[in-house]
């Protein structure tokens, strides 16, 4: 034991690059747990408490004594560059395979077979990837030193549709050879979620002498959650607009760079570009972003060259910026966990930092929407099993067949897989036969779990003033850490650190920005795949002569400005009513700015069974404004519309083909001119696709979509 000390002490120095360090408390239990007692461990530790040291001092010490490479499971790209690049300052040798690096693979695995890795991180969709898992994982299995899974509590169901792939580590857990040590490492779990993730990497190994399975004990070191240097508060305003204008008034007094997180897409990049023109160093970092930009935008704000990121939850677990001075919220995550593990990005080598939440009165709202997304439908699940057999589908090809959208029916896929009834080959997925169940249970447990989570979240955001609400140990006790008491810093226990004015002009800039009007529509150039399986003979490119043009909508339902007036206008049991005078003039301006072409001669709309009266006032609106005549509205044939939204492409095209005729329509008001083609909502475009291709056949020269909403 001595010596493993010190040489695991050695080796952990050369990691920091200082002759002084030491471990902290915990640090070489695990240590010498992987390596001296080869044990399977699991260690919830704050962010910045260093458990990537036990991991990278573990590995050396083994490669050490002869064993393999580790095998470390991380979740994201950005964290796996820091891993990368903090394990070549150890000394450790580091290579990645994962999306963003196909290019690489074959180098990477020859190291691995000259044995020139110490170190191998792998996504956990990775060990799912049919060549992988099939020819080079039972080897890399076979010779492993040490599995690693990062950011554990995404084997929780907590993590669950974040990373279904994760429940696979069970059965990774259990084909490691004896006496190989397994180590699991969080910031983030409650006892609830230490426990599920505990059973997870107890996985039955080996046979007792009875002849049974038997589970090998876990190891768990958890320590204090508490961060010292964190200054938490809340600040309540009272609209979107507030908040930025919050933002633009005082952003500048925040230390240092810093991330703000948004809730959506849209939020982050519409907040970023009022900043940006505002004169702030400021971007955007979401799942749409580039991932050569994302690591551009990393590698910035490490060199603090810009004030913040306005990041989704895309730029979080492992992200490495010891001296982050700031995390703000425009909104509140769902769960007290997930935020403190967000907020957990700052303050971790400074001893200052100040981390604000601005809620949002959208917030459950945009909970409830993602949750509900996220969570496997019985019939779906089993219609994708069904339509399944010996012979591989791939998933464009499943998707002409089950009325799922590609995002929603890859995780199912996955949750399936991971069940057993599914599985990953050459060309795409097949039915294994297996029995499956629709674990009902599983998931009600999972929904109420988050319904108190959230409402935990709510609770955090109104503790009352004094010690009795301490943020900080709110946070640590819905993390069930023992050792919570109050901080003694954030604005309840010493009073708002954080001015609440909010300066005049700023509010004016905000009120512009929010009003900002006119999205892009993209038209529709090819057909689904697959359709003829649906009854629709079509494939290929959409004829030239039967496309709509680029079109225009006032706003995406998930923006900061006209998003919540069309949200309510939207929501499920909203009653149809005409659309209010500001909302036509903003409709208006946004013909104003559309630069087409050719200008339209008449206006047609698409007929809504849900908001017949909005879609009338907004066409008889710019009809009025642009002194363009309103035709009205195209006929319903066959039935009109069928199916429902959140469909994938091919069932949507199904549901809408050959049901817009242009009867009754006086279609010489238009001959060899464009039309303007009005809609209420348009989500996967094929009914401005189909209602224009039917103006197009009907003599109209091109087709301009105008929609009062895109969905995202």
């Amino acid at each position: 034991m001595t010596d493993t000390r010190s040489s695991a002490l050695a080796v952990l120095r050369t990691l920091v690059g200082r002759d002084d360090a030491d471990f902290h408390d915990g640090q070489f239990e695990a240590i010498a747990a992987l390596v001296d007692d080869r044990r399977r461990a699991l260690v919830v530790q704050r962010t910045g408490w260093g458990k990537s040291a036990v991991y990278f001092v573990a590995t050396l010490l083994l490669r050490q004594r002869g064993a393999g490479p580790t095998i470390l499971v991380s979740p994201l790209l950005a964290l796996m560059r820091d891993q990368v690049g903090a394990a070549a300052r150890a000394g450790v040798r580091a290579v990645s395979i994962n999306s963003s690096n196909a290019h690489e693979w074959a180098a990477v695995l020859q190291k691995l077979r000259d044995d020139e890795v110490d170190v191998l991180l792998v996504s956990p969709e990775r060990l799912n990837n049919p060549s992988f898992r099939d020819e080079q994982l039972p080897t890399l299995v076979s010779r492993a030193g040490l599995l690693v899974v990062d950011e554990a509590h995404c084997i929780s169901d907590w993590g669950h549709d974040f990373r279904p792939d994760y429940r696979r580590l069970r059965d990774l857990i259990a084909e490691l050879p004896d006496g190989i040590p397994v180590l699991a490492t969080t910031a983030t779990a409650n006892s609830r979620v230490v426990a599920d993730v505990a059973e997870q990497l107890s996985a039955y190994t080996g046979e007792a002498p009875t002849g049974e399975a038997h589970a090998t004990d876990v190891l768990t070191i958890r320590g204090p959650l508490a961060r010292a240097s964190l200054r938490l508060g809340v600040l309540r305003l009272p609209s979107a607009q507030a908040r930025l204008a919050w933002l633009l008034s005082h952003l500048a007094e925040l230390p240092g760079s810093g991330i703000i997180y948004a809730l959506t897409v849209s939020a982050a990049e519409d907040t970023a570009r009022l900043l940006r023109e505002a004169g702030h160093e400021v971007h955007a970092y979401t799942g749409r972003t580039d991932t050569v930009e994302r690591e551009q935008l990393e590698g910035r704000l490490k060199a603090n060259e810009v004030k913040a990121l306005v990041a989704t939850s895309a730029l979080g677990m492992g992200f490495d910026k010891p001296d982050l001075g700031f995390v703000l919220h425009l909104g509140a995550p769902s769960s007290p966990v997930a935020y403190y593990q967000q907020v957990g990005r700052a303050g971790r080598a400074t001893d200052n930092a100040d981390v604000l939440l601005l809620p949002g009165t959208e917030d459950e709202a945009i909970w409830n929407y993602f949750a509900t997304a996220s969570m496997p439908n019985r019939a779906k699940a089993l219609a994708v099993i069904d339509e399944l057999g010996s012979t591989p589908l791939s998933t464009p090809a499943l998707e002409a067949r089950v009325d799922l959208r590609r995002t929603p029916l890859e995780l199912l896929l996955k949750v399936l897989d991971v069940d057993g009834a599914v599985r990953k080959v050459q060309g795409g997925w097949i039915a294994t036969g297996q029995p499956w169940t629709y674990d009902a249970e599983r998931y009600e447990r999972i929904a109420a779990a988050r319904e108190l989570e959230q409402q935990s979240m709510l609770d955090y955001e109104a503790l009352p003033s004094g010690e009795s609400g301490c943020r900080m140990e709110f946070l640590q006790r819905a993390l069930d850490d023992e050792t919570a008491v109050p901080c003694g810093r954030c604005d309840n226990c010493a009073g708002a650190w954080f001015a609440a004015d909010i300066q005049a002009d700023a509010s004016t800039v905000a009120a512009r920005s929010l009003d900002r009007v006119g999205v892009a529509i993209e038209p529709r150039a090819q057909w689904p795949n697959g359709m003829a399986n649906l009854g629709v003979e079509v494939k290929g490119n959409i004829a030239v002569g039967e496309r709509t043009a680029p079109g225009r909508a006032l706003a995406r339902l998930t923006d900061l400005g006209w998003g919540g007036a069309l949200r309510e206008a939207f929501a499920p049991g909203a009653a149809d009513a005409p659309a209010s005078p500001a909302m036509i003039a903003a409709c208006v301006r946004v013909l104003a700015a559309w630069g087409w072409e050719e200008r339209p001669v008449a206006i047609v709309s698409v007929p809504s069974r849900r908001h017949p009266l909005l879609v009338e006032s907004i066409a008889t609106g710019l009809s009025s404004a642009g002194r363009l005549p309103y035709l009205g509205a195209l006929s319903m044939e066959n039935g009109g519309p069928a199916g429902e939204a959140g469909g994938n492409s091919a069932y949507r095209l199904a549901g809408v083909w050959d049901r817009f005729g242009t009867d009754g329509l006086e279609a010489d008001a238009f001959a060899g001119r464009p039309v303007l083609l009005v809609d209420d909502l348009v989500d996967s475009r094929w009914s401005v696709t189909v209602a224009g291709r039917a103006l197009r056949r009907a003599g109209a020269s091109a087709v301009l979509p105008f929609a009062l909403a895109l969905r995202a």
